[in-house]
């Protein structure tokens, strides 16, 4: 009878121990190791943000309301991602997490709203959205984990909001 209950113990000991592990990888928002995103494909590769609109607070705005579907009823991004970057849905990327969110080039952001994300939920709003509004989110989106930050198509890397370099 004590060997039963001891494997018994152990047993859900166990699977309580599993499951704490498996709650606690992937760090900040659950969504597994911060790896980098694989690189936008030729015809996204070259396309940037347009010059100036990262610090320009009309053009955030303007992503804003998209991102929450106040332009567009079709298209509101808060419904999986949160009104605050946190997401709502399971396995939306939460745009709070710099450490991942610094490893997506603005055209690997671009190409991901433009054609979704294979494998997920993530839909391609490029039907729904014009180019400009689609980088209009961008602008907007990278508020949450990398706000007062710009990429530079330059050093390949995210700098500081206004330090761009002109193309």
């Amino acid at each position: 009878m004590k060997q039963a209950s001891w494997t018994r113990m152990t047993w859900v000991l166990g699977i309580a121990g599993m499951g704490i592990a498996l709650a606690s990888c992937g760090g900040e928002g659950g969504e597994g190791p911060i790896v980098p995103p694989p690189p936008a494909p030729a015809e996204y590769a070259d396309k940037h943000m347009p010059e100036g609109w990262w610090t320009d607070p009309k053009i955030v705005e303007e992503g804003k309301e998209i991102y929450i579907g106040a332009k567009n009823p079709d298209v509101n991004c808060s419904s999986c991602h949160g009104k605050d970057g946190k997401p709502v849905k399971a396995g939306a990327r939460d745009f709070r997490v710099g450490e991942r969110m610094k490893l997506y080039s603005d055209s690997v952001w671009f190409w991901r709203i433009s054609e979704g994300v294979p494998n997920t939920k993530m839909k391609a709003w490029k039907s729904k959205l014009s180019e400009e509004d689609r980088w209009k989110l961008v602008a907007f989106e990278r508020t949450f984990g990398l706000a007062g930050k710009s990429w530079d198509p330059k050093s390949n890397a995210w700098v500081s909001a206004g330090q761009v370099a002109s193309k």
